[in-house]
């Protein structure tokens, strides 16, 4: 079973409080975009890794593909303004996969079975995400007074990968894109089309690098993978 993945790496992350894309950190003396291609590049069942860039980046990446033999970066496209133009710049670019994978580069510790599950699943069911249960006691509160608390038996943290029959998201990309809907993850582009998406269970260590606080949870979970920490 194979699939194709494209990888926005555009945004900036104001939130990391950084003067360079969060992309280009390093962790481990690797960058992370790097961490997170090469989970794919190693994945038999992936065919094409399609990059979504800063043009002003470009160049960057590419040196950095093949520095560290990315051999399946074929592609490197130009971001948009917003994430989803950005996914969707990617998307067009796709070209023999029924199935493609969107996943963030600052999310550089999914494993390898996880996203077997979720191709398996997409393939049945055509539309499917990794995510996992929210842990935290969740309120809703307006103007810093808390007005309910939800139940959170049925709430999940979405995660990525997500995964679609290509059809089926560029089919929702269009349908954004004409009436102007911006979604909050690629899977919302699917719900607004009024079709079903799966749920694979996730990871807790497959975590997006956004604030600062993550990257020392980042060198905690390298650890925790090259067997320097036991849990």
């Amino acid at each position: 079973m194979n699939y194709s993945v494209v990888i926005p790496a555009a945004g900036q992350g104001k939130r990391m409080k950084l003067n360079h894309n969060k992309q280009f950190l390093q962790l481990e003396n690797k960058p992370v975009i790097i961490h997170t291609l090469e989970i794919f590049q190693q994945d038999e069942w992936c065919k094409e890794i399609i990059v979504v860039a800063n043009p002003n980046e470009a160049e960057q990446i590419r040196d950095l593909t093949n520095t560290y033999r990315i051999t399946k970066a074929k592609q490197i496209v130009s971001g948009g303004s917003e994430r989803q133009h950005s996914v969707y710049n990617g998307l067009k670019a796709v070209k023999d996969s029924e199935i493609v994978l969107i996943h963030d580069g600052a999310r550089p510790f999914v494993e390898e079975d996880l996203i077997h599950k979720l191709v398996i699943e997409t393939d049945r069911s055509d539309a499917a995400i990794l995510a996992v249960p929210i842990k935290d006691t969740v309120k809703e509160c307006i103007e810093s007074t808390i007005t309910h608390t939800v139940d959170r038996s049925s709430l999940y943290s979405a995660q990525t990968p997500q995964a679609f029959s290509l059809k089926t998201i560029l089919e929702a990309h269009k349908l954004a894109e004409e009436n102007q809907f911006l979604g909050t993850d690629d899977a919302s582009l699917v719900e607004n089309l009024q079709k079903k998406v799966s749920i694979v269970m996730g990871d807790y260590f497959n975590i997006k690098l956004t604030t600062q606080e993550d990257i020392v949870f980042a060198r905690s979970i390298l650890q925790v993978k090259r067997g320097a920490v036991e849990l």
